[in-house]
C-alpha cells in the first residue's frame, strides 16, 4: 500500500497515449484526476469529454466497484484506493 490512491489504465489506451500509473494525494476522484491531467495533460481527452464528464465508451472504477458520479466525479477515495479506467467495448 502507498499511503496513495494508485491510477491505473488498461494497455488499450495505453496503445494511444501515454498514461503510466500513477499514486497521487485524493480525496475524490475528480481531485485524483485533475492531479495526474496536470502530470499527462494529453490524457485528459480520452477520458472525459467536453464538459468534463466520464466520456460514454470509458469505464472508471474504484477498489473493483463502478464509480457513481459520472459527471462531477465526486467519488471518495480512501489513501489505499486503486482507480482503474478502462476503454469500454461496444458492439456484439
Amino acid at each position: 500500500m502507498t499511503g496513495m490512491p494508485t491510477i491505473e489504465f488498461t494497455p488499450n489506451l495505453r496503445r494511444h497515449v501515454a498514461c503510466p500509473t500513477e499514486s497521487l494525494a485524493a480525496a475524490t476522484l475528480a481531485e485524483c484526476l485533475d492531479s495526474y491531467f496536470g502530470r499527462w495533460p494529453d490524457v485528459r481527452g480520452y477520458i472525459l469529454d467536453d464538459q468534463g464528464g466520464v466520456r460514454h465508451h470509458v469505464k472508471i472504477m474504484i477498489d473493483g466497484r463502478n464509480i457513481r458520479d459520472r459527471l462531477d466525479l465526486s467519488d471518495p477515495l480512501t489513501p489505499g484506493s486503486r482507480v482503474h479506467v478502462f476503454q469500454a467495448l461496444s458492439g456484439g
